[in-house]
């Protein structure tokens, strides 16, 4: 038997209202001047606004610089924010974008060169210096980047998303308030909260070696089944709402595992149509799933049971598990393939391409090859 090394050291302050405990917990450390990342479409919002204004005690600044899928250029702006306010601490507050941004910005606050030195690969630079003192703030219930040990990040000009892992980028605490969340639009939320039931069934189908995680991911999936679509019909249920940003920062922690081809081909819809993360993996999931039933019989009867779909046969339970997928994204109104999501056939050999290269396959229940990366997005369609 191989030997695996994991843990879960991240502090979570959770429920209505822990945003107000947040200014206490910054000046009892000494922090005077935190700068707020967020992005451009909270900028303007009452949260942001209420929310800088109880940090009572403290001299904040905001940098509102993080859209669409976070670039290099926006992590170096925000990191140049950072040193003009003359800022001793990081406050990530919004959606997964925000707080990817703000985990690298902390790094590039201490560290020279530009961030993409940094991205997992041959030749990075290490992060190596202690980074600024980090607390994050989720406003949506999806990539769970609170809790995480990465950021993903495109490059400016190719647009190729990379990834900055290191353990030095978790959060020193979380503030996770489901209050925060109680404004999204139906759209969002069920984008995002099924980007959180994606972490959770790709990394139990992730054939990792980590219990732990397993276990977290089929309760991830169970309460992500039953509050998903409440919270998108009844978005001011706060127990919905509560449970979809638990259900999304257990994805998170269980995807330490690693995923799987779901997210290689959503990364390569935002590299190649700009798609938003969430409604990528939304799109594709059932498509995935069905290419991986056969590699993993056994978890999809954990799934199928998780839903309340499950039948006697392992088989028949992974088939009523695709089919709730399929049914679940029509009562979100997520479209139920590519083309319907503004994908045309003239992008496909990009799409492979990118997917193809992209690590997160290589954890799939079933290897990959670009042939099949082919088969999938054109079943897509």
């Amino acid at each position: 038997m191989s030997i695996s090394t994991f843990g879960f050291p991240t502090p979570i302050v959770f429920g209505a209202g822990a945003r107000h405990q947040v200014a206490g917990h910054l000046r009892e450390r000494g922090i005077r001047r935190p700068l707020v990342v967020t992005d451009r479409g909270i900028a303007p919002l009452p949260i942001l606004g209420e929310f800088v204004a109880g940090l009572t005690g403290l001299e904040p600044a905001v940098f509102s610089g993080a859209f669409g899928n976070p670039t290099g250029a926006q992590v170096m702006a925000g990191a140049d924010a950072f040193r003009a306010h003359g800022a001793d601490a990081v406050i990530g507050f919004g959606g997964g974008a925000a707080l990817d941004v703000a985990k690298v910005v902390a790094v590039m606050a201490v560290h020279p060169g530009s961030i993409l030195e940094y991205a997992w690969g041959p030749g990075m630079r290490p992060i190596d210096l202690e980074l600024p003192y980090l607390i994050t703030l989720p406003t949506t219930s999806g990539t769970g980047s609170e809790v995480g040990r990465s950021s993903v990040i495109s490059d400016d000009v190719t647009h190729i998303k990379k990834s900055v892992f290191s353990p030095k980028l978790l959060a020193r605490t979380v503030f996770a308030d489901p209050e925060l969340t109680l404004d999204l639009p139906a759209g969002v939320t069920a984008a995002t909260g099924m980007d959180a039931l994606t972490h959770n069934v790709e990394s139990l189908l992730s054939p990792v070696y980590h219990p732990i995680c397993d276990g977290i991911a089929v309760e991830g999936t169970r309460i992500a089944a039953r509050a998903l679509l409440q919270a998108v019909r009844e978005p001011r249920d706060l127990q919905a709402r509560a449970d979809m940003m638990m259900a999304s920062m257990m994805g998170a922690i269980a995807f330490q595992k690693d995923l799987g081809a779901t997210h290689s081909c959503a990364h390569a819809l935002g590299t190649v149509a700009d798609m938003h993360h969430g409604f990528a993996n939304a799109v594709m999931i059932d498509h995935v799933m069905r290419f991986n039933r056969d590699a993993a019989l056994p978890k999809f009867h954990m799934l199928a049971e998780a839903v309340g779909v499950a039948k006697a046969a392992a088989g028949e339970s992974a088939d009523a598990f695709i089919a709730w997928l399929s049914e679940l994204k029509s009562a979100l109104g997520i479209p139920a393939g590519l083309g319907a999501a503004g994908v045309h056939a003239g992008q496909i050999d990009r799409l492979v391409e990118v997917a193809f290269a992209d690590g997160c396959h290589q954890t799939n229940p079933r290897p990959c090859s670009g042939e099949d990366f082919a088969r999938i997005f054109r079943a897509a369609l």
